[in-house]
């Protein structure tokens, strides 16, 4: 329960709003809470108490506080708008299609169907306007934190003092939900240490969720929280546009620190049965309820509803976006002609472009072997970040574990922001969203790393950024039973098959140093996200894996040592295994058997290759077919048949040192002869 609650107090340099203005803005917001009815009443589907409680507030963010161009989504100039409450989504559907996106009064009438640009909860990649997917609740506070760290610095790098260029704001609405949930508290924490004073977070207090009232379940002093992270915090009567003004307008003008507005809001807000309580969450309100809720609001009875003035408003204000974009344009050329040097790198990292020379550089960049994976990657990348100016990196309290430092390049630590190495703590959930914020500028391909095991505290930001395509990699290190004595608790076994089951990532498992410079430029060349799986041991060079990008790695699995005669066995391999399943197959030669060695670091891009690639690699007949790799063996049998032999782990390790678990888990040349001659 929020502590005594004060309001925010007046500011001078802020002019209050005139009546015309009150007038125009209450119109919007009673269309939002007309649209939003309709559309979940419509689809018989659908969470109308936040649209309508918090309609007053999106009325003002999008008819004066934030800047917008409806025309260019993607302005660089714009602010950023995240909806971590993704459950009212048709708040942000309504603004959009009465901002003039491109989103028609069609799009809100099919909302929640099939292939419509309004699906339930907001998706980046169907909607335009739409920052980021969310739904999840709290998740997109990380997005937010993650985009406004960027930005400051964006910032920092590039703007002058006649020429700001990344001074904007990312505005970020969560709800109850949202702050329950541990991700909120992790990214928070952060937030205030970094001093993002571009952050906005507003806390639609409604004091419902959905099974019923928070004080079932939600009893803290969120005011005191947030002050105890760094942060400043307003309380507002959320239905007051006076009182919204006074408090977002000023932040225009001095922001010190990030800020939470605590926006006292009535969940449902008009429909005169059902407001206030758990009923107006998440299902509709039912024709004989709205039409009580239009007569008390005033609003027609005709579905989706949309006054002339509310378009007539719009469209004066359409005309002012557009021109807000031409002076931040203005604006950026004079600053490219004082800055030559500095407007390069902005187009390079704005464009991320994939040097064509990128394979020839890295192959001739020398790394001796044997070598852990993690180490051998983080030569790679150390390397490819003097190349690459949109690289940039963090680790979640392990960057002298899993070698994630840049070595050339500072820490970000307020007051300084231009370093391109982030200590995000022992905060993995957090790490992971920031990092979708962060590729959300549009400016950065950020890379993030930890133990391959606690990727599980950052599987929901890894599928979110995987529906999404966003481009970032996930260094886990320390990617099997062999990273020794830790034990258990940290030596991965599912979690192979555990990302490999998520759509659009790519989970490679690089053999050595040669498959890992080559896992790097699959990471950069994929416009989507990858997890390169990296050992903590040392590793030798295999023979064979010194190959061009085309021919190995980038075909995802590729013959390291083709059979003599007809194939009795097909060995399968990824990761520290390869080198394993490199011996067996030599003894299996030493017995007359003739074997056929594959290397398969990504089954993603494998299967994304031609069917006479696949077959020429996989196909027919290969005798006895046997994969080796230290894991749980779900998903192999795809590869080697019901009848093929998996060399797998199917239990939780052990502590011990990795030589001795090696021949603990039958990993050693003459355990695996035994099992398959």
């Amino acid at each position: 329960m929020e502590s005594t609650r004060t309001l925010a107090p007046k500011n001078p340099q802020v002019e209050p709003l005139d009546q015309k203005t009150l007038t125009i803005y209450s119109q919007i917001a009673n269309t939002i809470r007309g649209l939003s009815m309709d559309a979940v009443q419509k689809a018989d589907s659908g969470h109308p108490g936040l649209p309508m409680g918090n309609a007053e507030l999106g009325a003002y963010l999008w008819g004066q506080f934030l800047n917008y161009n409806p025309k260019n989504p993607h302005w660089m100039g714009r602010d950023r708008f995240i909806l971590s409450a993704g459950h009212g989504s048709m708040l942000l559907y309504s603004v959009l299609f009465l901002s003039g996106y491109d989103l028609s009064l069609e799009d809100l009438k099919n909302f929640r169907q099939l292939h419509s640009k309004t699906p339930g909860h907001p998706e980046n990649i169907e909607t335009p306007g739409v920052e980021t997917t969310t739904g999840p609740l709290g998740q997109g506070v990380g997005n937010a934190a993650g985009t406004a760290l960027g930005f400051k610095v964006l910032s920092q790098k590039f703007s002058s003092e006649n020429h700001p260029l990344f001074d904007g704001k990312v505005v970020c609405l969560m709800g109850d939900g949202c702050t329950m949930e541990g991700i909120s508290s992790e990214a928070s924490s952060l937030s205030g240490h970094l001093k993002l004073n571009n952050l906005i977070l507003i806390y639609d207090s409604n004091h419902v969720c959905l099974d019923g009232p928070t004080q079932e379940c939600l009893t803290e002093d969120t005011k005191l929280r947030y002050k105890a992270y760094g942060w400043d915090v307003f309380e507002i009567d959320g239905h007051n546009f006076q009182e919204i003004h006074s408090t977002l307008a000023p932040l225009r003008i001095k922001q010190e620190k990030p800020v939470l507005i605590i926006s006292h809001t009535v969940i449902g807000r008009g429909a005169p049965n059902k407001q206030g309580s758990s009923q107006a969450h998440g299902s509709p309100l039912g024709n004989e309820e709205i039409k009580l809720a239009k007569e008390s609001l005033g609003i027609p009875q005709e579905p989706f509803y949309v006054p002339q003035s509310v378009k007539d408003f719009f469209s004066d204000k359409l005309k002012k976006d557009v021109e807000k974009e031409k002076t931040w344009q203005k604006n950026w050329d004079a600053w490219a002609k004082e800055n030559g040097d500095r407007s390069f790198i902005y187009k390079e990292m704005l464009e991320q472009k994939v040097p064509e020379t990128l394979e020839k550089n890295l192959k001739g960049f020398e790394i001796k072997s044997p070598i852990a994976g993690r180490k051998a990657s983080q030569e790679a990348v150390n390397y490819l970040a003097d190349l690459l100016p949109y690289l940039i990196g963090g680790s979640a309290d392990l960057s002298v574990s899993d070698l994630t430092m840049l070595k050339q390049f500072p820490i970000i630590n307020p007051p300084l922001y231009q370093g391109r190495n982030i200590k995000f703590g022992v905060r993995e959930f957090a790490m992971a969203t920031m990092a979708t914020g962060l590729y959300q500028t549009g400016m950065f391909v950020p890379f993030v790393g930890t133990f391959l095991t606690f990727s599980d505290y950052m599987r929901n930001a890894i599928r979110l950024a995987s529906l999404m395509k966003a481009h970032v990699i996930y260094q886990f290190t320390h990617d099997s039973i062999f990273l020794g004595e830790d034990g258990p608790t940290h030596q991965p076994v599912e979690h192979y098959a555990a990302l490999r089951a998520i759509p659009n990532l790519h989970v490679i498992r690089p053999g050595d140093a040669n498959e890992v410079k080559m896992s790097w430029l699959a990471a950069l060349q994929y416009k989507g996200p990858t997890a390169l799986l990296l050992s903590r041991q040392n590793i030798p060079a295999v023979p064979g894996t010194d190959l061009p990008y085309k021919d190995g790695l980038g075909r995802g699995a590729y013959i390291l040592k083709k059979e003599k005669g007809k194939c009795d066995y097909c060995l399968i391999a990824t990761g520290s295994e390869l080198s394993l399943a490199s011996d067996v197959a030599t003894e299996l030669e030493k017995r007359g058997k003739n074997v056929r060695l594959v290397s398969m670091p990504c089954w993603e891009i494998y299967e994304d290759q031609p069917d006479s690639y696949k077959k020429s690699v996989l196909g027919g007949d290969l005798g006895k077919r046997v994969s080796i790799e230290a894991g749980v063996e779900m998903g192999w049998h795809k590869y080697i048949g019901m009848d093929g032999i998996a060399i797998s782990v199917e239990t939780f390790g052990a502590s011990a040192p990795y030589k001795e678990l090696a021949k603990a888990f039958g990993f050693t040349v003459d355990d695996i002869l035994e099992r398959i001659l």
